[in-house]
């Protein structure tokens, strides 16, 4: 295991990398992480979510709704 210290000194270095290099560092950091959730449970959530948008339990997003979520959750006040 990393000590905490050196894993904040791999944070500070990766932020200074340029955004390509950090994209590029994200997806090879989360190919190393096994899958928390199995296939099946993933079908059967999307299964369930096409449920509630089909019986209108919930609506959905439209596309400017959803970026606006994304762009709140990149930079909360």
């Amino acid at each position: 295991m990393i000590p905490m210290n050196t894993a904040s000194e791999i944070h500070v270095l990766a932020m200074k990398l340029p955004q390509r290099s950090r994209l590029k560092l994200a997806r090879e950091l989360l190919r190393s992480v096994a899958p928390t959730t199995a296939p099946e449970d993933v079908l059967h959530e999307a299964i369930r979510r096409d449920s509630e948008m089909d019986n209108g339990t919930v609506t959905a997003l439209s596309e400017s709704e959803f970026w606006s979520g994304v762009a709140v959750r990149r930079n909360p006040s």
